[in-house]
This record gives structure tokens, sequence and C-alpha cells, in this order.
């Protein structure tokens, strides 16, 4: 099962419409191509790197990838992604309170970034340790004054500096990691995310102590570290509508058949059968639990 997936997996990297994001709810990190790019270069293993970032998936024992839909607030579109997931007692994260150096990053995806400093912020989250990297030695000496405090606190003096530095950030799972080298999106960038890989650290949905959405149907006793976004049918990777892709909707259906929930998949199976029947859809009968009725609206909306 672990070299069929990681085979599977590590096919996917070199999708372009496919994107990849490690983290938590409130500190995440996110791997996308960038069109007209290079095309990425391929690490040993399971991972790519691009001028822009990187992502590598190293250890996939106990992973279980879990497929999923959910709505979207406009009414003519759905989201999807793939969750890979780890037993909650297997996640094998620091959880580190307050900014730590951990020195060299002798893991990282470049040879020329393993002389750099990683510090991991301190964020305390379950399925993630998020760092930074730096060479500089200015920003490094800074850094190492405010260890020992964490970088939410009022007093910490951390995050002023790292902003207008834009150091790597290095998202650290039990199955690997994703680098962003790009701008911190900010007064630097407009306010803005760059486009491709780029990151976001949100205080008030750390402090929520969520692992994942509620949107996402994940089992009790799993948890997300990583995610797999390939390429949707509705929307381009700039979030913009586009024409329905019919490859992309049904490379997506095939993986929600092999790593989706068997009910819910059911479900919109007998939705599009008796609409196909001419059936109206107010005939169809609503499911009692939330992510099925979620299910049926989304395999409405699909058929339209």
């Amino acid at each position: 099962m672990t070299d069929r997936l990681t085979a599977r997996l590590a096919a996917l990297m070199t999708d372009t419409g496919a994107g990849w994001s490690m983290g938590s709810f409130g500190a995440i990190a996110e791997f996308h191509h960038v069109a007209g790019d290079p095309p990425p270069r391929p690490l040993e293993g399971c991972g790519i790197v691009t001028e822009r970032g990187g992502v590598r998936l190293d250890d996939l024992a106990d992973l279980t990838p879990i497929a999923w839909e959910a709505l979207s607030p406009r009414p003519h579109r759905w989201q999807q992604g793939v969750a890979l997931c780890l037993p909650q007692g297997r996640l094998g994260t620091a959880r580190r309170q307050v900014l730590t150096e951990l020195g060299p990053d002798a893991g990282a995806l470049r040879d020329q970034d393993r002389g750099a400093v990683l510090f991991d912020l301190g964020l305390d989250q379950p399925q993630v340790d998020f760092c930074i990297r730096s060479g500089d030695p200015a920003l490094v000496a800074r850094l190492r004054a405010e260890c020992g405090r964490s970088v939410l606190d009022p007093e910490s003096r951390a995050m002023a500096a790292i902003l207008p530095a834009h150091p790597h950030r290095v998202a650290l799972t039990r199955i690997g990691r994703i680098e962003v080298w790009q701008k911190i999106g900010g007064p630097d960038t407009g306010g803005v995310s760059p486009i491709g890989p780029h990151t976001h650290i949100l205080p008030p949905l750390l402090r929520s102590r969520r692992t994942h959405s509620a949107n996402m149907p994940i089992p009790p006793g799993l948890v997300p570290v990583a995610g797999l976004h390939p390429a949707s049918p509705v929307m381009d990777s700039l979030g913009q509508d586009r024409d329905f892709d019919a490859a992309a909707f049904a490379s997506f259906q095939a993986m929600l058949a092999d790593w989706g929930d068997a009910g819910r998949n059911t479900l919109k199976d007998r939705a599009w059968a008796a609409l196909k029947a001419g059936n109206p859809p107010a005939a169809l009968a609503e499911p009692g639990d939330r992510h099925g009725r979620a299910a049926l609206r989304i395999a409405l909306r699909q058929r339209a």
C-alpha cells in the first residue's frame, strides 16, 4: 500500500495543475506551480523544487489519504482535495511553545540552504513544526535574542524582525516538508500573498486549537498533516472561473472513488441516476447528516 501510494503521489508532483500544503488550522505553507515557470526539478524520492519553493514527502508509513469535496459559497462551484492523514497519536511534532533555534537545516531541499539556521517559531501545533530559516547574520542574531519567548507574545520583537527580512519558511511534518522562498505577504507585496508558494500564519485561527476546518470530513482519530489539491474542473489556480474541465473532473472523481467516503460516493451516484431519469431535485431525499447533505448539494451542482 505504501509503495503504491508513494508512486501515485510522486506522479502527481509534476502535475502543474496540482498544489500541496502542510500545516495546521492557522499556520500553513502552500506549494503551487506557476504558469510559465521552468519545469520543476525532481528530488530523489518523492519531491520537487522550483525557483519559488519546493515540497518533499519522506515517510508515508501509517498515512491514510482522505479525498473530500465541500461546498463553495459560490453556487456554481465546489471545493475538493485529498487530506493526507496520520493517526492522532503518531503526528511526531515537537510542540514547542517558544521561539527555538534548531541549528543548520541539514534536511533542506537544496544544497545551498543546508548551512542556514532553522528556527522553530514555537506555535505549538500538533501536526506541524512551523519554522523560518535564514543565513543573514543580522537576522539570526536578532532571533537568537528573542529565543525562549512566544513569537505571538506582544512583547516579542521576533515578528517585527521576520516580516521585512522575508526569510525562508519551512513547514516540517512527520511525512515531509514544504519550503517557501518567496516574500511574505504584507507591506512589501501590496498586502497580498505572491502567486505560487506562500505561507499564512493567522493567530485567530491558531487560538481555536482546531486541527482542520469543520468543512473537511475527516474521520475521528485521524489528523490531516498535508494536503493534495488537484486541479479543479471549475476554477483555475488563481481562483478564477473557467470552462468546465471534464478531464480534471474525471481525474478527481477517480481519487474520490479510491480515497473518499463510500457512503457519500453512493449517495452522489444515486442522485445523478435519479436526475438522469427525470426526477426533479426536490424529489431527492435529504440525508440526515451534515456531510451527507453537502454531498447531495455538490452532486446537484456537478450535474448542472
